[in-house]
């Protein structure tokens, strides 16, 4: 069975996207792990699913995250580690010895409004500042840089005469919570 890991920073809602495909039989993998970078409803999610859920507060490990990240996973033996939400960077030396295992859900139409700073409300905002006619998110490859690793797959969202950044950000994760588990499913096929 592929096993995954999931990082979290926040509620967990795209976790749960994935939680319950697998557990449907729809996506055909096991979520092995959900790990925390601090307090978050995202783990009491894994947790009330059965699944492993650690904390591991950045404040407190600092420099060293990564690093017990990597113990867990490692443990586990996941086949691919999924950021949902997962708000702490990724270091160097993590991300080059899980090449091509590690992917992100990004809430806008990569290459556009990613990068530093650019996480939540804070993106569907500059989307809106910017006057685009659509938004989406986006699906990629984690690699050194923040959001400019190899995109996966993409899902485009009208922008809505009126939209607020709160309401087009709603809109935004109902497509998430879709083609998450569909860039899952497609690398699943691809790795056997």
């Amino acid at each position: 069975m592929f096993k995954i890991g999931v990082l979290v920073s926040g509620g967990g809602s795209n976790l749960q996207s994935i939680i319950d495909k697998s557990q449907s039989g729809e996506l055909q993998c096991k979520v092995e792990v959900v790990i925390g970078d601090r307090e978050c409803y995202g783990v009491e999610r894994a947790k009330k699913a059965g699944i492993d859920g650690y904390i591991l507060d950045r404040k407190v490990l600092k420099k060293e995250l990564c690093r017990a990240i990597d113990k867990i996973v490692t443990e586990k033996d996941v086949d691919l580690i999924i950021l949902a939400g997962f708000l702490s960077i990724i270091d160097e030396e993590f991300v080059n010895k899980w090449k091509e295992k590690i992917i992100n859900i990004h809430p806008s139409l990569l290459p556009k409004f990613g990068g530093p700073g650019m996480y939540g409300i804070k993106v569907h905002e500059a989307v809106l500042n910017a006057g685009e006619k659509e938004s989406g998110c986006t699906v990629h490859y984690v690699d050194t840089g923040v959001d400019s690793g190899e995109i996966i797959a993409q899902k485009k969202v009208a922008v809505l005469e009126g939209d607020t950044p709160e309401v087009l950000q709603k809109r935004v994760l109902v497509e998430e919570h879709k083609l998450l588990p569909e860039s899952i499913a497609k690398i699943i096929l691809e790795r056997k």
